[in-house]
Order: C-alpha cells, then structure tokens, then sequence
C-alpha cells in the first residue's frame, strides 16, 4: 500500500475528520476501518424489514450543523443534506403540559408559560456569545480568547443540572431542561452535568437539530468522498490488532478507545501513561430499539408529532430518580426514554405512509436484559395504540452496543464518562491528550475532548498535533 505520512485507524466522524484535516494540508493519508463499510457511529441499515431504514447508533445532529470543523466541509456538494424538523424536541408530561425546543428561542419560551422571561434572560446571553466561545469549549482546556463570555457559561455549566432546574418554576420548563441534561447520561445531582443540556439548547437556537436525509450513514458518505477527493485512501474490512501490521507511516491516529489503544501499541507507551489511561471511567450504556411502523406515532401531543426527538420521561424529579438509578446499577421503572422519528421528515426512511422510529434508554454499563417491554410501556404512556403499529423491531443490548461498535465500551455511547474531571483531560492529565507517551501516536476519538457528539472536533485537534508532529521530523 505504499508510504504514508498518517494512518487513521476508524472511520467514524473523528477518524474521517482527522483524515480531512491531515489531507487538505497535504499530508497523505490512509484510513483504516475494520468493518466491510466506513461510518462507526453513522451508519444507516434495514435493521428490521425491507425498505426501512434505520440509523444504528446515532440519529439526530444537532453538533453535525453548527461543529466549527464542519462549517468549512463542502460536505453538500458530496451530497449530504440537512432536514430541519418544525420542532427540535418535544417533553410531554402526564398532566397534558408540554416543553418544546423550537429553533427559535422566542417560541421556545413562550411554551413555557411563567418561564418565559426567565428563559429569556438565560438563554439570550448564551445564544449571542455561543460564536466567542464555541472552539474553547469544543477542544483541550485553553485560556479562552473571550474571558468574560467563557466565565458566564462556565459558571452555569458547572452546575448541577438539577440545581441549575431550581431557575424556573413551571413543570413543563424544569422537565424539558432534566431532559436535556440527561445527554450526559450522568446522575443530574453532580457537578458539571448542566454542560450538555446548555450546548443542545444553544444550538437548537443557533442551528437546529436536524437529521441527515437519508440517514447518518450520509455525513460519513460524504465526508469519505470528500476525504477521497483531495487524494486520500481508505481500506475496509482490515481490523488492526498491532502496529506491525500497519503499511509503513510516519504517524498514527487512533480513533478508537483507551483500552483498543493499549491493545494495539501498548508496547511503545509508557508505563505511566499505561497507568492513567487504564483508569478512564466509563459510563453507562444504552438500550437501543428500531421500529418499523405501519403508521405515523399516534403522539395524544401535537408536539411530539411534529417534533424530530422526543423524550419521555415526564417530570424532572422521575429523570432526577431514573438517572440516578442507572449509576446504582439498575434501573427504574419508569425510565427516561429518548426517541427519533426521521421518517416523519425524511421519507427515504420507510415505505410510503409508514414510519421508522429510533429510540434508547440509558442501562447499566455491559448490560444483557432486554427492556424491550418497559420501553413499549413507556412509549404507550404517551401514544396510546404504539403497540398496534409495531411491524417488526430490532433489539440492540448495551452489551450488543459494544459488539457492534467497539468505540462505545459497555455500550457507553460517549466513549467516557463525561465528568468533571474527565471533560477535558480525558482520557489521560496531560498538556495535550490527543498526544501519547509515544512519539507519533495520537488519539483522536470521542475519548478525547470535546468527547461525545458527532461534530470532529476530537479529530481535527488530534490532527492539528499530529501536523506538528509531521513538521518537526
């Protein structure tokens, strides 16, 4: 296969994106995937009958639209394009309340009743200092360009996110923000866990969160065309267990995990390294199923019919309980559900007048049951008739999570809990933690900062040391 300057090891969003990075200033670059088709994370199957298409791991992307790094692809003239949903999510609650996400922060508000204002006032400031601060929070801990702006966020992302609810006073407002930061995927009483519920919100308002047409598997199809247009190559089906079966290169990134790492190069890093990287913390996994749908969701919520996600989990103090659960090792009964439903949007996705639908719940890390029933129960809570629909499912255990997709240890989707003292140093303390103990690898997955999220932004800072790395030789 040739010399080459970089070899990327994974073709999900950040490995792709390491390799654009490497490519356009140059560099050439070999990607390697261990799977017949590239994608990790994006990839789009008939998981249950003919003509339904189903995204396997993630489905709505709201850091996809507004990540620094892919607002300079020209990613749509490879084909890619975004679908806006008229909602961005929708909360239901028992009582008949509703919280919605629209892309305008000034509807946002006003479905929230009492909370207007006060959303309002929150969300304004954040919203027009989000362009100051994007790159310092979306890479490594830096001294941030815009001090004052990165101090308001900071202070409020650092809460945690069930004290951060106690600024509104309406169900449905408290209910819609636990939601949000039930992305963490992390109990809501620590620390820090306001993070992600603020950065979904900002962009809901910035950018959307829209779905790809046709499905995930569209981005990583046409960033690898893009990739393959500046003169890069890729290589299929070859899982790379050592170094030594590597083609000859001058450096070598890694989208993979801490412990895949290990496996593959633990031979050339250091004993200290070694150390820290084998305590990374992982978190929780997920409990996945596809539907393919006879109909559209029969939503009792207009909202929910018009929305592109979904979340069940009613009140805030049943997510506070249902998160925590999970962290102890089980889970509730009355679980926090996420849902999709692209084909409401998207019509590729199913056969005329029928309906795929995505959805997960967070579970024990490596767990085997199978929630399926619960889930349905849950879904049928707020649709009543769900189940008459059901054509067929697919059923994808935490422990399956990680057997399709190795990135996701556990079936824990961020690659890493996303803690407060692993948000930026993940997955190791050091002054850059894309760089290794070994001179010429680097990490450049969702295990590195800014973590989780389908945005490249892991990537493209691995690829910026990794380029530093190339000039010095």
């Amino acid at each position: 296969m040739g010399k080459y300057d970089a070899i990327v090891i994974g073709s999900g969003p950040n490995g792709l994106a390491a390799g654009i990075t490497l490519q356009r200033e140059g560099y050439r670059v070999l990607i390697i995937e261990g799977k017949d088709t590239i994608g990790g994370g994006l990839r789009t199957l008939p998981l249950t009958l003919p003509g339904f298409q189903h995204d396997v791991c993630s489905a709505v992307h709201p850091m996809a639209a507004g990540s620094p790094f892919f607002r300079t692809l020209p990613l749509q003239e490879f084909g890619l394009e975004f679908l806006y949903p008229e909602i961005c999510a929708a909360h239901p609650l028992t009582d008949g309340n509703t919280g919605a996400l629209y892309a305008s922060m000034e509807l946002t508000a006003k479905t929230l009743g009492e909370d207007e204002a006060r959303y309002l006032k929150l969300f304004q400031p954040l919203v027009a200092n989000w362009p100051k601060i994007e790159n310092s929070l979306l890479g490594p801990l830096q001294i941030p360009r815009h001090i004052l702006p990165m101090i308001g966020f900071g202070l409020k992302a650092l809460e945690p996110a069930g004290y951060f609810a106690r600024r509104f006073k309406s169900a449905a407002a408290k209910a819609l923000w636990a939601g949000m930061a039930a992305h963490s995927i992390m109990p809501l009483h620590q620390p820090a866990t306001s993070a992600i519920g603020l950065v979904l919100m900002i962009q809901a308002h910035i950018m959307g969160w829209p779905i790809p047409k046709g499905g995930s598997q569209s981005i990583a199809n046409a960033m690898a065309a893009y990739f393959k247009s500046l003169g890069g190559e890729i290589t299929t089906g070859f899982y790379v267990t050592k170094l030594s079966e590597l083609p000859e290169s001058k450096c070598v990134l890694f989208d993979t995990t801490p412990k895949q790492l290990l496996t593959i190069a633990g031979h050339k890093l250091s004993s200290i390294y070694k150390w820290q990287i084998k305590r990374y913390r992982h978190g929780p996994g997920v409990f996945k199923i596809d539907w393919a749908l006879s109909g559209p969701v029969p939503f009792k919520d207009e909202a929910c019919r018009k929305a592109g996600t979904i979340h069940l989990g009613n009140t805030m103090e049943e997510i506070l309980h249902s998160e925590s659960e999970i962290a102890k090792g089980r889970i509730s009964g009355t679980p926090f559900i996420l849902l999709s439903q692209p084909s409401v949007w998207d019509p590729t996705r199913a056969p005329e007048g029928k309906h795929a639908l995505w959805g997960y719940c967070h579970v024990p890390h490596g767990s085997r049951e199978d929630y399926t029933t619960l889930i349905e129960n849950r879904i049928e809570q707020f649709a009543p008739g769900f189940r008459n629909l059901i054509l067929s499912r697919h059923v994808m255990t935490a422990a399956d999570m990680e057997e399709y997709n190795p990135n996701y240890p556990g079936g824990d989707i961020n690659n890493g809990m996303q803690s407060l003292d692993q948000i930026f140093t993940r997955p190791a303390l050091r002054l850059s933690p894309y760089k290794t103990s070994a001179r010429g690898l680097f990490l450049c997955s969702s295990a590195t900062p800014p973590g989780g999220g389908v945005h490249g932004m892991c990537g493209y800072h691995a690829a910026r040391k990794a380029m530093d790395y190339l000039k010095s030789l």
